[in-house]
């Protein structure tokens, strides 16, 4: 008997979580399908039947993590009642560069943890790796006021990527954090927001 259409999309989310967090943790080097599969408690021949290959399959965690239905504990914060006066564009730095995310290496944004595998990697995932960066500046642009909105979008997205990936290649903390914060800030900046940072 055929499986569900409901029980092969729940198939498909298990072994895309089960990537995303593989990928982020690892690289995408360093990850085979078997061990995809495995973390999913699904078996190796099940893969075909919703990927061609592990680029497709990469292409396909990476716009994932745009996927509201699957949203990660440290975004969930940022959303909070607290933070529901802030627009959109800020709750995301203020996720961006909380420690939650910082210190998340399984489920943060593919884009600080995934950069030389994508800039060595397929046009699949260079497409796929795209999208999630026009999509921030896409949220950043509807948040932020004229004048230089589109320059000022981009260059947000830049301080978010760049400040949260050097400031995680750095083995002292206390340097690290200063790094964090600095980044943190600037982009509330650019973005019209001068509130002070979260921690």
């Amino acid at each position: 008997m055929p499986y569900s259409v409901e029980h092969k999309s729940e198939t498909r989310q298990k072994i895309l979580e089960s990537a995303r967090r593989l990928f982020n943790k690892k690289g995408y080097a360093e990850v085979s399908i078997d061990e995809i599969m495995e973390s999913a408690g699904l078996t190796h021949g099940g893969f075909y039947r919703h990927f061609h290959d592990k680029a497709e399959l990469y292409a396909e965690a990476v716009r994932w993590f745009l996927c509201p239905e699957a949203p990660k504990p440290w975004q969930r914060k940022s959303y909070d009642t607290a933070a529901e006066h802030k627009p959109r564009g800020q709750r995301v730095v203020d996720a961006y560069f909380s420690r939650d995310h910082f210190n998340d290496r399984e489920s943060c944004c593919p884009l600080i943890t995934q950069t030389s595998d994508v800039a060595r990697g397929s046009d699949t995932m260079k497409g796929a790796y795209r999208e999630v960066v026009e999509k921030l500046v896409e949220i950043f642009q509807s948040d932020v006021d004229e004048p230089e909105k589109q320059e000022r979008a981009l260059a947000m997205v830049a301080l978010c990527v760049g400040g949260v990936v050097v400031a995680r290649c750095i083995d002292d903390p206390v340097l690290a954090d200063g790094l964090r914060r600095a980044a943190h800030r600037h982009a509330l900046r650019t973005g019209g927001w001068d509130s002070p940072p979260t921690a």
